[in-house]
């Protein structure tokens, strides 16, 4: 299916971020998803994201793999680099990318076939490994371009759009990533805007691996009576852990707050991520007790939402690994190639 180019129409008096640049700026083509799909809702929050942290498009990268959520790449930041890779190859290809330049923002966009069937394996060791990458996981239970098979994320008893029920326990991306240690875990809702785009924020300043599970209705074929990853079942049972919201570093950071109300988490970049607390002692920062609270949630039905862990003391892969700061590009061919000598030296060290 082919994608139209967005006309960039500009408004008199249009606001614009600190680079100069409109929020129109941050679009790419004309969507081919289905009408009032809600991957086109993530869309919109992650092209805003980028525009409220006044990041320069083409420092950006954007990577995907295949499925619905997957094309959802080229519906935003035109001008940003991009690969659309194979199926379930995203995060080795997005780990790649990093390795040979770590100065660019990256953002993958996967869905629940992508990432929890075919590129499980894959995505396990992505957080595992703390690639500096946020991964934005659009969560609707089925395989939307292969007329609405269950996938590995539906939950154990939700019905089919012909009234099949799904007898397979589910794979709950959050508590996967909780259990192999990802430095940043949230959930989110398509449909939840306002909670969703500082998630985004914070997910792309955080240094390490960020994940957002987002449900996210397929209206085609997951939209019905009797769907956990319906709109319907998700405004009726989403539940907030806490309210949070991004302070970028450029910005006057002014809180007041009772202890047990707001809790500021600061980031390595120094901007602040807020947390209002609406259950007292709920704290994001401790993994057991998050792991705990989302166990609750399910029992009670509940769908958990909001910043669910953060750890900013781990370091991320670049970090961990002492690589070159610099892109590879940038680096003279004789530091690259140093000569026969110097390798034999290097070798001689692992003797």
């Amino acid at each position: 299916m082919t994608s139209f180019v967005k006309p960039l129409i500009r408004r008199k008096n249009e606001p614009t971020n600190d680079l100069g640049l409109t929020r129109a700026d941050y679009d790419g083509a004309m969507s081919t998803l289905c009408a009032g799909c809600g991957h086109d809702s993530v869309t919109a929050c992650m092209a805003k994201a980028f525009y409220e942290l006044s990041i320069q498009p083409h420092r950006a990268a954007k990577i995907s793999g295949i499925g619905c959520s997957s094309k959802t790449t080229a519906y935003f930041l035109r001008e940003a680099h991009g690969n659309n890779t194979v199926h379930g190859r995203m995060p080795s290809v997005a780990t790649g990318a990093v390795v040979a330049n770590s100065e660019l923002t990256y953002i993958g966009v996967s869905g629940d076939g992508d990432s929890l069937s075919i590129g499980l394996g894959q995505f396990v060791h992505a957080m595992r490994r703390n690639v500096n990458m946020l991964y934005v996981l659009e969560n609707n239970g089925v395989y939307g371009l292969t007329k609405g098979q269950f996938s590995a994320s539906a939950d154990l008893g939700s019905l089919a759009k012909k009234g099949a029920p799904n007898e397979m326990p589910p794979i709950d991306p959050v508590s996967l990533a909780l259990s192999v240690g990802a430095t940043f875990v949230a959930r989110g809702f398509s449909g939840d805007r306002e909670q969703l785009v500082p998630l985004i924020k914070a997910g792309l300043k955080h240094k390490g691996f960020g994940l957002i599970d987002v449900i996210s209705p397929c209206v085609s074929f997951n939209d019905h009576k009797g769907s956990t990853k319906s709109y319907a079942h998700t405004y009726k049972y989403f539940h907030k852990a806490v309210h949070a919201d991004y302070v970028p570093l450029s910005e006057e950071i002014k809180t007041s707050y009772d202890e047990g109300d707001i809790m500021p988490v600061e980031l390595h970049d120094g901007g602040i991520i807020q947390l209002r607390k609406l259950e007292r002692g709920f704290d994001p920062r401790d993994r057991a007790a998050a792991m705990n609270k989302l166990a609750e949630a399910q029992q009670n039905d509940e769908i958990l939402t909001g910043l669910l862990h953060i750890n900013e003391d781990q370091p991320d892969m670049h970090a961990l690994n002492k690589m070159e700061d610099r892109p590879l590009n940038e680096i003279p061919y004789e530091e690259l190639n140093p000569g026969a000598a110097k390798l034999k030296e290097l070798q001689k060290g692992f003797r």
